[in-house]
């Protein structure tokens, strides 16, 4: 019995990305003067889904983080700024062949201004199951957003629509 040779059904969309990302490391190693691979930093790191939401007077902070271990996130507060850090890294496996990675791996970091007078006391933070949820004590606005009045805009002369 013939052996048949096995084929990737996602040959050209693996291909296309493939290339597609070749291309944008290119621009951007250009735009840097970096050449070929590099590592992502803080500036170019990618961002977790983050949702940030009120409960009476806590602000909560809710960042997806799934396949990042707990020793890999770290919280901090600098100058009324809310940091959430962390890398994600690949398990590397020499019998493995990717046909395709649109997972993001590296470095990321959330940034998140605070009211004044938050103090390191005013914040936890829990994480689990891929889930990282800040609590940040008394920062949340009670009376809910302001809105702020738009007026019209004046045309200036001579000029029509």
């Amino acid at each position: 019995m013939a052996r048949r040779k096995f084929s990737n059904p996602f040959h050209g969309v693996a291909d296309m990305i493939t290339e597609m990302n070749r291309m944008s490391d290119s621009i951007s190693a250009i735009e840097t003067t970096q050449a070929g691979e590099r590592e992502r930093g803080f500036a170019d790191a990618w961002s977790p889904a983050t949702d940030i939401l009120a409960k009476g007077t806590d602000l909560i902070v809710r960042c997806e983080l799934p396949g990042i271990y707990d020793k890999d996130v770290a919280v901090s507060l600098a100058n009324g700024v809310l940091v959430i850090s962390g890398e994600r890294h690949r398990e590397e496996d020499e019998s493995a062949q990717y046909y395709t990675s649109e997972r993001f791996m590296g470095s990321f970091r959330r940034e998140i201004s605070l009211p004044e007078g938050i103090e390191e006391d005013d914040i936890e933070a829990a994480y689990g199951d891929g889930l990282l949820e800040v609590v940040v004590h008394g920062a949340a606005h009670t009376g809910g957003p302001q809105e702020i009045t738009i007026k019209k805009r004046g045309r200036p002369r001579g000029q029509r629509l």
